[in-house]
């Protein structure tokens, strides 16, 4: 065990945390993971399954005295986020996460830590292992790909579960519990465009937007920080018509649910007009850390000399492009008129990359209505369109009707009030839980989702606050022993 968890408690959830982050987990890329859990499963004596998909269910007797308690399913995802500084030399493929204690909190050297959702994975592992906890029949569903396109949970077979009960492992604030989430849907765009030569008598820079703290797209986006997409795209837009800027390349963000932390261009200008450049990009670094002075104190600006590039992107192009990415919404487009200070719809302009042929935009909208995601979907895709740009939309994934009269709700709701002497925050999330699926295709199940404290989540920022794990375990295991 890494040497960062060595005085942690529950020892058994820490132990197999270390394990898990020693696994190379990126989503769509979760063999490792999945053959380590089969194998696991498979040693501690316990039926264990896997499918076609590699998504891993793991099953455990009841214990004494719990034979006719109902079947519980608890549930989590292998994959994570893999998000790193731009300065980090880390290769997600192969390299161990690095965690890093730091006071009441671990994260990460420089990169996502996985906590998202590999404590969860860590505590059921912990559940199944352990032989002095009262529970029922057990089952342990760990999924696939959660991050990026839910396709375990897409498909997982109908007939593959026994419970009727699912306690979801992946929520991010303890002392709240979620029993409904936002439904989602990915718009993606690309441009085709053509190389021209580089003009005569300009000179060469690297604009880069950097410092912001990025986050969840859907947790998040309300919470007022800036999409560095936008900003740059706010200097790009200024400066292609007052001072003749001409688009060689642009790179920003990187993952569809991942709120852009940064993004650089490179860029030529006249001659004649590179001061006025440089002091443009100036202005407006000090001009947008002011606007978000509360919401990001990291915010920075950059413009350097650069190599003068081959080639640019043809005027007609970089104007669609560039008017686009203005126009194109991004955050909160509505709130909810039933649930207060709860976000019902929002867009998140997520990554611009480029090959020698295409611009490539990625965009994600989610919303708790399915009509309102549908048309925040076609409004971007309209934004898209007048670009000039081909445009397809993902098969997206359903949301989770809350529901109030739950009865696993109200076994967590009063386990909890015993353990902790006060009740739990009960709500719905804007963020996309696989419950949403689960629920379609075992109709009846009875859901919550719950889990530890974590902030940053999708950015190296990532952090679990250590504390609330052991609380989180107290609970888990109350619900587990109430359930008969």
């Amino acid at each position: 065990m890494n040497k960062a968890f060595e005085n942690l408690q529950p020892e058994s959830i820490w132990r197999n945390f270390s394990e898990v982050m020693a696994i190379p987990r990126p989503s769509k890329h979760e063999e490792l993971i999945s053959a380590y859990l089969e194998k696991w499963g498979k040693e501690h004596g316990l039926e264990t399954l896997r499918d076609e998909l590699g998504n891993i269910l793991i099953r455990k007797p009841a214990t004494k005295g719990y034979e006719n308690a109902p079947s519980v399913c608890l549930q989590a995802h292998m994959d994570m986020v893999c998000e790193k500084n731009s300065d980090k030399q880390f290769d997600f493929y192969k390299d161990p996460i690095q965690p890093v204690l730091n006071g009441e909190w671990l994260g990460a050297d420089g990169t996502t830590l996985g906590a998202d959702d590999g404590i969860g994975v860590a505590t059921g592992m912990a559940i199944l292992e352990a032989n002095d906890i009262e529970h029922g029949p057990l089952e342990c569903l760990f999924t696939i790909d959660e991050e990026t396109g839910l396709t375990g949970a897409f498909g997982l077979r109908n007939d593959w579960l026994q419970s009727r009960i699912l306690l979801n492992l992946d929520s991010e604030d303890e002392g709240e519990m979620f029993i409904g989430c936002a439904g989602g849907v990915d718009t993606l765009a690309d441009l085709d465009y053509k190389h021209v030569p580089v003009e005569a008598d300009t000179k060469a820079y690297q604009i880069k937007v950097f410092g912001l703290k990025g986050g969840h797209s859907g947790d998040d986006i309300n919470k007022g920080l800036a999409c560095a997409n936008k900003l740059i795209t706010r200097v790009l837009w200024k400066a292609q018509y007052q001072l003749g800027l001409r688009l060689a390349k642009i790179d920003g963000g990187n993952l569809r649910n991942a709120i852009a932390r940064e993004a650089m261009a490179i860029v030529t200008v006249p001659s004649a007009k590179a001061a006025e450049l440089e002091n443009m990009v100036k202005q407006a670094c000090v001009k947008m850390q002011f606007e978000f002075r509360s919401t990001e104190p990291g915010l920075n600006m950059s413009i350097e000399a650069a190599e003068m590039p081959a080639v640019l992107i043809d005027a007609k192009s970089q104007e669609n492009l560039i008017n686009g990415l203005y126009a194109c919404a991004h955050g909160v487009l509505a709130m909810s008129r039933e649930i207060p200070n709860f976000v019902e719809t929002s867009t998140n302009l997520a990554s611009v990359k480029m090959d020698d042929k295409k611009i490539y935009i990625t965009t994600s909208q989610r919303s708790s209505v399915e009509s309102a995601k549908e048309a925040a979907a076609q409004k971007i895709e309209a934004t898209f369109r007048l670009m000039g740009c081909n445009v397809e939309h993902s098969d997206g994934y359903p949301g989770w009707t809350p529901n109030p009269d739950s009865k696993v709700l109200k076994v967590a709701v009063e386990t909890y009030k015993q353990l902790f002497g006060h009740e739990p925050v009960v709500r719905a999330i804007h963020a996309g839980l696989e419950c949403g699926l689960i629920g379609e295709k075992y109709e009846g199940m009875d859901m919550i989702s719950y889990g530890p404290t974590l902030r940053g989540v999708h950015s190296p920022d990532e952090r679990i606050e250590i504390k609330t794990v052991k609380m989180f375990w107290d609970h888990t295991l109350a619900i587990l022993k109430a359930l008969k």
